[in-house]
C-alpha cells in the first residue's frame, strides 16, 4: 500500500465537508505503520468515497512482486449499502459480484432459474456452452481480475480460502461497528427443521438435561455430522438433481461445514471462542449454538484476508473496546475522526418521554407513547414521518391503536416478507404518511421531504434473554451492553438528516433513552454529544385526532393525500369507517405471529437474513 496515493485516489471532482481533512488524516494513520485504522466518519460525510480512496492505495503488480497481494476489496454488511455502491456513477470501477442466487441462468427454458440451481449445479459433468456468458460467472471473473472487487460481508466472509478470491493488499470494510456481533452471527449453527434437511432422521436429544450442556451438543452435533454426510453422499451419487434436490444437496454440505467448525473449534485449546447453545422448549425442538468474541472466525474470514484494512462507520465508539471484540491489538490500530459539518440546529432531539418501554412497564407506557404520536403527526401534518418500534409486538399494538383514532389511511407499516417493498412504497408517495418500522435504523437514506421526522419508541437494548448477552451481562459486561445500545441510537438519528442543508427532527418517547444517555457520555462521538446537550422539550399541539390525519385532517375511508380533505368529521365517524383497523381475527393472528418478537430479530425468515445473499454458493 501506497499511503501518499489516497487523496489523488479520490473519485470525485471536489471535496465536500471534512473530506479533504479526513483523507489527509488517514493518509498519515496508515504512513504511521499502522495495518488498521478506523475511520468514524458522521451520516452524510461520504464514507463511499473514502473508501475507494482509500482502496486506490493499493499495491499494483508494478509495485511488488509477482507472489505478493495486490489490489482491494470493499466491502459492507448491508445489501442496501452494496446497491448504493453498484449506483454511483463516481463509483463506477468498484466491480460488485453477489451470490449465485442473485443472478439467473440464461439457458433455454431456464431463465426463471437462479444461477444457485441451473443444470450446471444439477446435473453431474454438465458442461455449459454459454458459461462465459453466465451473469454470475461473467461477473465473477471481472471482479475477481479488476482492482477493486465489492461484495456484501457474508459473501466476503463465504468465499474466505477462495481460489478466485485471494489475499488482497487492502481490505475497507464500510458500515464496520457491528463486526463483531456479525461475526457471531455468521458463525451462529441454528438447528430446526428448516434448516436440518434431516431433522426427522435424527433424535435431538435435551442438551440441558444432564452434565455440561456444550459437551452434550458436541457429541449430538458430530452424530448429526455422520448422517448429514451420509445423505449428502446419496445426492452426489445422482447424475442429474431437480432444483429441490440441489437446493438440499448444498444446505447439507452448508451445514456439515458449520458442524465440523463449531465441534474442531471447541475442541481446540488454543480457541478463544466460549460458545452458548439455547434450547428453550428441550428434547426434540430446536438447538441454536452461539459463539461469544470470534476471533478465531475472523481471523479466517476477515484479517488473513489483506495486509492492511480501513474500517469506516459513525459508530464505532470506543477504540479499545472495538479491538478487543474483533481480535485485534488496539496498539496496531489508529483511530481517525471525521468532523460533522451538518449544523446541529438541523439534527434536533427532542424529549417526548413517557415512561419506561420495558416488557414489564409497556402496557401502561405504550398507550401515553400513541397519544404522543398522535400529537406529533398533528404537528407535522404535512411532513412524512418514521417511528422505530424496535419490536413487532410495539408495531402492531401502535397501529392497532392509531387505527382505532381513525388514523390508519396515514400509517403504513410492514411484516418479515414485505419489508423492502413497503418501505419502497412509502418512498414513493408523496402523501404525508408515517412508517412503522422494525429494526431499521441503518443502512436507509431519507433525505429531504422522504422523511421530516422520526420518533425512536424504545431504548434498543439487546435481548436479555439471548445466551449470549445473558453471559456477557453475568461477566459484568454492562458497559458492552450500553454501548450496543448507543450505537443503534445514533444510527437511527441519522436517518433523516443527510446532508448540510437537511434538516430533521427525532423524537425520543422512551425515558431508558435519557438514563442511557447519561451513562454514556463518555462513548459518545463529540458532534452526538452536541445533539444531546441540545435536548429540549417541544411544543406539540394538543391531542387532536383530525389534525392529525395530515393535510386537512383524516377521512373515513382513510384516503391519502388530495382525498385527505375533510377536517370536519367527527372522530366516531372516522374510526367507524376506517378501512385500516384490523378485524379481531386478523389482530390475534399477528399477535400470535409476533409475541415472541422481543426475542429475535426482525431478519429470522431465510429470504431477508443477511445471508441470504450467499446461501447455496458452492
Amino acid at each position: 500500500m501506497d499511503p501518499d496515493r489516497i487523496p489523488s485516489s479520490f473519485p470525485a471532482p471536489s471535496y465536500r465537508g471534512a473530506q479533504e481533512q479526513a483523507l489527509s488524516d488517514i493518509r498519515d494513520a496508515f504512513a504511521a505503520g499502522n495495518d488498521v485504522v478506523l475511520v468514524r466518519a458522521p451520516t452524510g460525510s461520504g464514507k463511499s468515497l473514502l473508501a475507494r480512496a482509500i482502496a486506490g492505495a493499493a499495491a499494483t503488480t508494478d509495485d511488488v512482486s509477482p507472489a505478493a497481494a495486490t489490489d482491494a476489496y470493499y466491502t459492507t454488511p448491508q445489501v442496501s449499502q452494496l446497491d448504493d455502491v453498484a449506483e454511483d456513477p463516481l463509483l463506477d470501477d468498484l466491480n460488485v459480484i453477489r451470490g449465485k442466487s442473485n443472478y439467473t441462468c440464461i439457458l433455454n427454458g431456464e431463465t426463471d432459474t437462479p444461477v444457485d440451481r441451473a443444470p450446471c449445479v444439477r446435473q453431474s459433468g454438465f458442461d455449459c456452452s454459454v458459461r462465459h456468458r453466465c451473469p454470475y460467472f461473467s461477473d465473477r471473473a471481472i471482479a475477481s481480475n479488476r482492482r477493486i472487487a465489492a461484495m456484501t460481508l457474508a459473501y466476503f466472509m463465504q468465499t474466505a480460502g477462495s481460489d478466485v478470491f485471494r489475499k488482497r493488499d487492502v481490505v475497507v470494510i464500510d458500515e464496520a461497528h457491528g463486526l463483531a456481533e456479525w461475526a457471531e452471527m455468521y458463525a451462529t449453527v441454528d438447528l430446526n427443521p428448516r434448516t436440518v434437511p434431516v431433522w426427522d432422521d435424527v433424535g435431538v436429544p435435551d442438551v440441558a438435561s444432564e452434565g455440561d450442556p456444550i459437551e452434550r451438543t458436541v457429541r449430538f452435533a458430530e452424530t448429526l455430522a455422520g448422517v448429514v454426510e451420509r445423505a449428502k453422499d446419496e445426492l452426489l451419487r445422482k447424475p442429474d438433481l431437480t432444483p429441490d434436490e440441489a437446493a438440499r444437496r448444498d444446505r447439507l454440505q452448508e451445514l456439515r461445514s458449520e458442524l465440523q467448525w463449531f465441534v474442531s473449534d471447541y475442541r481446540d485449546p488454543e480457541s478463544p471462542t466460549t460458545w452458548v447453545v439455547d434450547q428453550p422448549d428441550g428434547e426434540g425442538e430446536p438447538i441454536s449454538i452461539k459463539p461469544l468474541d470470534p476471533a478465531r472466525y475472523l481471523h479466517h474470514t476477515v484479517w488473513d484476508r489483506g495486509n492492511k484494512f480501513a474500517l469506516l462507520s459513525a459508530t464505532i465508539l470506543n477504540k479499545d473496546a472495538f479491538c478487543r471484540g474483533v481480535g485485534l491489538d488496539p496498539s496496531n490500530v489508529a483511530l481517525v475522526d471525521v468532523e460533522h459539518t451538518f449544523p446541529v440546529e438541523n439534527r434536533p432531539l427532542y424529549d417526548v418521554t413517557q415512561g419506561k418501554m420495558t416488557y414489564d412497564e409497556r402496557d401502561e407506557t405504550l398507550p401515553k407513547v400513541a397519544r404522543t404520536l398522535v400529537r406529533i403527526m398533528a404537528k407535522h401534518g404535512d411532513e412524512k414521518g418514521l417511528v422505530h418500534c424496535h419490536s413487532y409486538a410495539i408495531q402492531s399494538e401502535l397501529r392497532r391503536r392509531l387505527a382505532q383514532l381513525g388514523l390508519g389511511g396515514r400509517v403504513r407499516g410492514h411484516d418479515r416478507e414485505n419489508r423492502d417493498a413497503e418501505l419502497e412504497s412509502w418512498k414513493a408517495t408523496d402523501d404525508p404518511d408515517v412508517f412503522l418500522s422494525v429494526k431499521m435504523e441503518e443502512a436507509l437514506d431519507l433525505a429531504g421531504d422522504l422523511c421530516r421526522w422520526q420518533v425512536v419508541c424504545k431504548a434498543p437494548y439487546l435481548n436479555t434473554n439471548d445466551s449470549r448477552v445473558a453471559r456477557r451481562l453475568g461477566e459484568g459486561q454492562w458497559s458492552w451492553y450500553r454501548r450496543a445500545a448507543l450505537r443503534t441510537v445514533i444510527q437511527a438519528c441519522g436517518r433523516v438528516v443527510r446532508a448540510p442543508d437537511d434538516h430533521g427532527a427525532t423524537y425520543l418517547a422512551d425515558s431508558s433513552l435519557l438514563e442511557l444517555f447519561e451513562r454514556t457520555r463518555g462513548d459518545m462521538p463529540s458532534w452526538f454529544r452536541e445533539q444531546v446537550d441540545r435536548l429540549s422539550t417541544p411544543e406539540l399541539p394538543e391531542f387532536d385526532q383530525v389534525a392529525a390525519g395530515g393535510r386537512g385532517g383524516s377521512d373515513a375511508g382513510g384516503g391519502r393525500g388530495r382525498n385527505r380533505r375533510n377536517g370536519n368529521r367527527s372522530a366516531t365517524e372516522t374510526r367507524g369507517g376506517s378501512s385500516e383497523a384490523p378485524s379481531q381475527s386478523s389482530r390475534a393472528a399477528r399477535s400470535d405471529a409476533t409475541t415472541s418478537s422481543d426475542r429475535r430479530s426482525s431478519d429470522d425468515d431465510r429470504s431477508s437474513h443477511p445471508l441470504s445473499d450467499v446461501w447455496g454458493d458452492g
